[in-house]
């Protein structure tokens, strides 16, 4: 359900282009790792997983999500996995992520864990991995397939203002942004 609004609702704030490498390819139960730079990546990337792979993966996502209502619902109920941060709980999403797999669906996660912090609408290069996609790659077998995007900090970034006059302001501004699926 999500996967289908984001495909929806993404084309409408901005020009939405996906490429991908020629040996991109999705085998059941593979684990797809994303650059996070904006709260409208997730979105993002699950629009151009969809529209061009028809891909609904199940995303590892902060914990704290599950608190807003009808959401936490709708996240539950897509069997995504949450991921208590700085908690000795952290590490159970792992397992969740493991059973997702194990079952041929895709996880999506953020190895960064969090999103940089920066003021500004510019992009910012990864930060460092956490371990955690290594251990569950390394736990599972599953391949490691590398997206990348860019622009979605062009509707969201910055203080809650900035990021509120983002989000109006997008539809007329129509930023480019852009999805690249590399090769496992």
């Amino acid at each position: 359900m999500l996967s289908r609004i984001a495909a929806r609702v993404v084309p409408f704030f901005g020009r939405l282009t996906v490429t991908a490498d020629p040996g991109a390819r999705l085998a059941p139960g593979s684990i797809l790792v994303a650059n996070h730079t904006s709260l409208a990546d997730p979105a993002l990337v699950l629009a151009a997983l969809r529209g061009h792979l028809a891909v609904e993966p199940v995303l590892m996502a902060a914990s704290g999500l599950w608190r807003i209502p009808v959401l936490g619902r709708a996240l539950t109920r897509e069997g995504y996995v949450p991921v208590h941060r700085g908690t000795a709980r952290a590490a159970a999403a792992l397992d969740g992520a493991a059973v997702a797999l194990a079952s041929g669906r895709h996880v999506m996660l953020y190895a960064e864990g969090r999103i940089p912090p920066r003021r500004d609408s510019a992009e910012n290069p990864p930060e460092a991995f956490r371990t955690g996609l290594a251990r569950l790659a390394l736990a599972t077998g599953a391949q490691v397939v590398p997206i990348g995007q860019a622009g979605a900090r062009r509707i969201t970034s910055g203080g809650r203002a900035k990021q509120l006059a983002g989000v109006l302001t997008a539809p007329v501004r129509r930023p480019g942004l852009h999805v690249h699926i590399g090769a496992p």
